[in-house]
């Protein structure tokens, strides 16, 4: 989930920040492939190859403690193919995708932190470096976009989304400015109202947001 972000971040600090050089590009390009042909060899190939019973007895010797059996609840996610994954998560989908107007609520709930994302980039001194971070931040949601066909756990992509929209946020402003952003005001009335009705919002499920 974090792969697309962690690349961005990459290019940011080390290739737009300091410029290209040709060691650097070959390095990135050869991680790039390593990581890639690591993705697809995990998602076809990386089935556990001994009985689950087998794999969780295992575990069971590793672990500190035992008598937490409830922590190998999820021992199937390693037996379970893409295509299965897909399969049931089409089939929960029309029940899950209830939640979606509550997932959309909570993305304007921070509209103040969007706007001042927003206006980072505007306020970057390179124009190229305004049209390279906005095409990063369609590439990483839209990468999102394919979890969301292939896993039914939206809260947590969506929340993991958000995260990857803050870490690339932190890596814009090491980029050259034309000038200062100032910080959300702690006096905003708005802001203070939505932080608050975050605050007050006790959980984020798994599958549905509460």
């Amino acid at each position: 989930m974090y792969v697309p972000t962690i690349a961005v971040i990459v290019v940011i600090r080390n290739y737009l920040a300091h410029g290209l050089r040709r060691t650097q590009v070959a390095f990135g390009l050869a991680a790039f492939a390593a990581v890639t042909a690591l993705f697809f060899a995990a998602q076809f190939w990386g089935t556990m190859p001994l009985p689950e019973a087998d794999f969780v007895h295992y575990l069971k010797g590793r672990m500190s403690d035992p008598s937490r059996t409830d922590l190998l609840q999820f021992s199937y996610i390693w037996y379970r193919p893409l295509a299965k994954e897909i399969a049931e998560t089409w089939q929960w989908m029309p029940h899950n995708i209830l939640g979606i107007p509550v997932f959309a609520l909570l993305i304007w709930l921070h509209t103040p932190l969007w706007r001042y994302f927003a206006a980072t980039i505007r306020s970057l001194a390179s124009e190229m470096h305004r049209q390279l971070i906005v095409a990063a931040l369609v590439g990483v949601s839209l990468a999102y976009l394919v979890m969301f066909a292939m896993v039914f756990d939206y809260s947590r992509w969506i929340s993991n989304w958000a995260v990857c929209m803050f870490l690339i946020l932190h890596a814009v402003k090491t980029l050259p400015a034309r000038q200062d952003v100032p910080p959300i005001p702690i006096d905003d009335r708005s802001t203070n109202i939505f932080g608050l009705i975050i605050t007050l919002i006790p959980r984020v499920g798994i599958v549905r947001p509460f």
